[in-house]
């Protein structure tokens, strides 16, 4: 048994500890004797158990024992939980009774199964486990450092390791170092992986460049397990290439399939392997991507079929590769935008594009430099309802007039339907397109919004816009229930519209349903027509009443609109609001002027044709106006956003509004211009990537390919659903790069690379031009291949640094034939130094602060312990003591009394008082001090009762000494006769003459009292 201390600094404060004592042995002036010795020691002490808590002082004894840290490897590449469950109960059962076992779960992270303790396992034939990991990857290392950890807790032992060796996560050799450096042992048992019938695609190797028209060959790695046909699956972005019956043998196989790069772009390619009695199918899909480079390629979106001959004919005439296809067209997978070197919508209402297609489109632009245009048309910018869409943010050009014009007041009223069946997304995306319409309205505008179910009811009252806020916050807050009746909250919109004080009126109608009365709504829509007023409704799903519906528009001089995506209403809404105001369309037959055109001048330095008609917009702060209109609103503008550019023609190009211009011989060329500025611009060194991974994240490599330079770069990555995640590699090595992306599925994810300038206020923008789009896969966890590494001689090697042992499947019960270890088992007993200091804590206020006969208390203690011979057996001595004290005390007053001229007086008070008190103390036994203390109260009551009268004679006449010694005199004879008379008594009552002498004597002490007073008052 020993001593250790955990903080041994802290041992220091025995320096002020004992600056401390000494203080309190010198200043401690109100306690004396054994009484203060015993608070000075109680002190001490509580002092000296508050240092050793503080310095972690602890006991300890020397034990010999062996602890064993069993490390499971439950990954999937092992995937034998009962096998290593069986061989840890074995081995725990062989140890001896004060062993200590453990046991860590490994997958992707470790976890404590069972700390290290002496207890046995609850069977002794298999152990369970409760800890669940992630299996998709092995991770030895981290197992490795959890059990080190415990075992430098407990003082030492060894690390048992049950694995196959095979980790595709960390570095358990690097980790040995360190176990090696802290005297831990690791003993490895290898753990074969179960046989299984597993066929693995382990990888699909294709060009990453390429060019169109060439021809390419598709390389297969496959490995089996047993032999037999499988079906092999290709697919390009998600459409099926070809399916190829295969022929398996055991062990690796080797396919290729030959293939022509027929579209340019960006494409995807995916594999998938459906072998016979294949157990497991993990790892029968592999990814790859290429990019196919050849003519620009440009992606025509019309919104009236023939409309865009004028566009094609131009890019045909520039060699410039084109599709035209309607909007209902455009894809849902972002990957195929990539495809196109820019995009056109001509004359194309957000109302026929669904929210996916417009969301890619908005990204294509940023992230992949994807080039987009506009061109105007009666249904495109705010007319075609793209107000707060990804594509207005793209465009160069707002889609409302920014304070520019006075517009017309415009008096709006929606109804909307809000019976059961809109319950959900619908109901939502209706209460959107009502708030943007509502955003799109001005302050001097009135607005009112009606919901009806079976009844109507009026969420926001017919009122000016003056309060913006409310009237969204009151929109939000409308509920689906109920039936359908449409005509009584139609009419309830029209006669509110007719108190409306507003040039433009009109109600838009919005529902899924069909009403379940119809009385006729002849009367009612002639009312709108004959008060100015119109009314579009909008069918959504093929549920509503759309014969209804589009006759009611048609009465009312309104518009039809028939939607099954409801996430087009908010551009219908918008849409309709902004049709309200004809001033968005501008009428005029000038030229343009020539703004901010840049390298566009030379094109038009010979001058411009007229322009009829165009769709007012508002320009952006930072766009570049190359025509403007003589209103100075912008007829073409461009910008940069994100990655890519964008432009805007406000006017048509079918002749409708630009006759002049769809005749003008420089027009090809002119709009093969435009188109081609929002091409992608890449650098001649363009980047490459791949990909790594490990364990919970993909460690990425970009290469600029030709070029050493460190540029500062960003790069956006998109995985297959959509998701973006910004990065910002940093340089490794030269023209290298590194990042880290946490991933959690396989595919192919797609990268735009950007480099990075310093601005202004130095913030960093990407470099113009410098952006490159390229990819690469992720594959499925390498815990699953077949092909994987000699894991048994990677365990050996871990054995070897260590100093541990190879041990058997066949032999559990060698883990714990090892010498013991010695260590020191210390003792916690902090909690049982903080109660003693709290008794005695306690025990020292006691001690001083109440003040009792401490000695007498110690001799009695010390006699019922038998130390001090029993009890007093005599008891004269103890009745004579306080006759002595009492004897002391006289005759120190009576020394004072003579220093003031009282010798006489007192010495004779103190003989006569020592003499009493001699002989009543001597004749009275243990029993009856009683009694002589109620005398002595009764003289002490006498006195006081005749303290007054003394006093006032004495204050009339102060008695002279003669008088005093005589009346002294007198007393004392009083006094000695009564003593006398007491001593021959053998009664314990008093007898009168006892009583007289102590009514003398307690007048003697009352005049000695005054004459004290007298005194002191001199």
């Amino acid at each position: 048994m020993g001593m250790q201390a955990n903080s041994p600094w802290a041992l220091l404060l025995l320096i002020p500890w004992a600056v401390a004592v000494w203080w309190m042995i010198r200043g401690t002036l109100r306690l004396q004797g054994t009484r203060k010795k015993i608070a000075i020691a109680l002190r001490s002490f509580i002092l000296l158990l508050v240092i050793a808590i503080a310095a972690g002082v602890q006991p300890y004894w020397h034990v010999e024992q062996r602890n064993v840290i069993f490390v499971a490897d439950r990954s999937a590449s092992v995937n034998a939980d009962a096998s290593l469950g069986e061989w840890i109960a074995k081995a725990s059962a062989a140890k001896d009774e004060e062993d200590q076992s453990g046991i860590v779960s490994i997958g992707l992270d470790a976890a404590i199964d069972k700390v290290l303790s002496p207890d046995q396992l609850p069977s002794a034939e298999r152990y369970t486990f409760r800890s669940g990991v992630n299996e998709n990857f092995t991770d030895l290392s981290q197992a490795l450092r959890l059990a080190s950890g415990m075992l430098h807790e407990a003082g030492g032992g060894k690390i048992v390791l049950l694995s196959d060796g095979a980790e595709n996560a960390g570095s358990m050799l690097r980790q040995a170092e360190l176990l090696g450096h802290a005297g831990i042992k690791v003993d490895v048992v290898p753990v074969a992986a179960p046989q299984r019938v597993d066929a693995s695609l382990e990888a699909m190797d294709v060009p990453q460049t390429l060019r169109q028209g060439e021809k390419f060959t598709f390389e297969f790695t496959i490995n089996s397990t047993s032999s037999g046909t499988a079906k092999l699956r290709l697919y390009e972005d998600n459409r099926e290439l070809s399916t190829s019956e295969i022929v398996l043998e055991p062990g690796e196989n080797r396919f290729a399939l030959q293939s022509a790069a027929l579209e340019p772009g960006f494409h995807r390619f995916r594999a998938e392997l459906y072998a016979e009695g294949d157990e497991r199918e993990q790892n029968n899909t592999a990814y790859a991507f290429s990019r196919v480079s050849g003519p620009p390629a440009v992606l025509i979106v019309e919104g009236v079929p023939g409309s865009s001959g004028n566009v094609e004919a131009a890019l045909k005439a520039s060699l410039i590769r084109y599709e035209t296809i309607p909007p209902e067209r455009l894809s849902v997978q972002l990957a195929s935008y990539a495809a196109y070197d820019s995009i056109i919508l001509n004359n194309v209402p957000a109302t026929r594009i669904a929210a996916k297609p417009m969301e890619w489109l908005g990204k294509a632009v940023s992230d992949y430099g994807i080039g987009l245009v506009m061109l105007g048309g009666d249904n495109s910018f705010g007319l075609g309802g793209y107000f707060q869409t990804p594509i207005e943010k793209a465009l160069p050009v707002y889609m409302d007039l920014k304070g520019k014009r006075q517009l017309p007041s415009l008096g709006l009223i929606l109804v909307i339907d809000r019976s059961g069946s809109m319950a959900g997304g619908k109901l939502e995306l209706a209460k959107e397109a009502a708030m943007r319409t509502i955003e799109l309205m001005r302050p001097e505008d009135s607005v009112g919004v009606v919901a009806f179910d079976s009844t109507p009811w009026w969420i926001v009252e017919p009122t000016k816009l003056t309060d913006r806020e409310e009237v969204l916050g009151k929109i939000q807050g409308i509920q689906a229930e109920g039936g359908t009746e449409i005509f009584p909250a139609l009419d309830t919109a029209y006669n509110r519209l007719l108190e409306m004080d507003a040039q433009r009126k009109h109600i838009i109608l919005l529902t899924d349903g069909q009403s379940a009365s119809n009385p006729g709504y002849a009367a009612l829509t002639q009312g709108m027509v004959d008060n100015t007023m119109t009314m579009s409704t909008v069918a959504v799903g093929d549920g509503a009443d759309q014969v209804m519906l589009e006759q009611l528009a048609k009465q009312a001089k309104g518009r039809f609109y028939f939607t099954n995506d409801e996430s087009t209403l908010p551009a219908i809404f918008s849409r309709e609001t902004v049709l309200m105001s004809r001033t968005y369309v501008v009428e005029q037959n000038a030229p343009p002027l020539v703004g901010q055109a840049g390298s566009w001048s030379s094109m038009w330095q010979n001058g411009l044709p007229n322009l009829q008609a165009y769709i007012a917009t508002t320009a952006k702060e930072t766009a570049e106006v190359a025509l403007l209109s003589p209103q100075g609103d912008p007829i073409l503008a461009r910008w940069a956003y994100g990655s890519g550019r964008t432009v805007a023609w406000t006017s048509d190009l079918t002749g409708k509004w630009s006759r002049d211009w769809v005749q003008w011989a420089a027009l090809p060329n002119v709009l093969a211009e435009w188109i081609k500025w929002t091409f992608p611009q890449f650098e001649s060194t363009p980047y490459s990537a791949s990909a790594e991974l490990d364990g919970r994240e993909a460690m990425l490599r970009l290469r600029a390919e030709g070029s050493d330079t460190a540029a500062k770069l960003s790069a956006v990555v998109t995985d297959e659903t959509g998701k973006s995640t910004t990065l910002s590699p940093l340089p490794a090595a030269p023209g290298e790069y590194a990042a880290s992306l946490p991933v959690s599925e396989p595919g192919v994810y797609l990268m735009q690379v950007n480099e990075q300038t310093a601005a202004a206020g130095g913030a960093e923008t990407p470099n113009p031009g410098s952006g490159t789009t390229t990819g690469f896969v992720i594959p499925y966890s390498p815990e699953y291949r077949l092909t994987g590494e000699n894991g048994a001689e990677a365990l050996q090697q871990l054995a070897n640094a260590t100093g541990g042992r190879l041990l058997s499947l066949d032999a559990p019960q060698e883990a714990y034939r090892f010498d013991p270890v010695e260590s020191r088992q210390p003792y916690d007993w902090t909690r049982e130094l903080l109660l003693l200091i709290l008794v005695l804590w306690l025990l020292d206020i006691l001690l001083r602060r109440l003040s009792l006969p401490w000695q007498r208390i110690g001799r009695m203690l010390l006699a019922r312990l038998g130390l001090a011979g029993g009890r007093l057996q005599r008891k004269e001595p103890a009745a004579a003591a306080p006759s002595g004290a009492m004897s002391r005390l006289q005759q120190r007053k009576s020394r004072t009394a003579g220093f003031y001229g009282e010798r006489a007086a007192g010495t004779s008070d103190v003989a006569s008082t020592s003499r009493t008190s001699g002989q009543v103390q001597g004749s009275a036994s243990v029993g009856q001090l009683n009694g002589a203390s109620a005398d002595l109260n009764g003289v002490q009551q006498a006195s006081a009762n005749t303290s007054q009268t003394v006093s006032r004679s004495n204050r009339s006449q102060a008695p002279k000494p003669d008088d005093q010694g005589q009346a002294g005199k007198q007393q004392r004879e009083m006094l000695d006769s009564q003593h006398n008379a007491a001593g021959k008594s053998s009664q314990p009552s008093a007898s009168p003459a006892n009583q007289e002498a102590k009514r003398a004597e307690g007048q003697a002490t009352v005049n000695r009292l005054l004459a004290a007073k007298k005194r002191g008052n001199r």
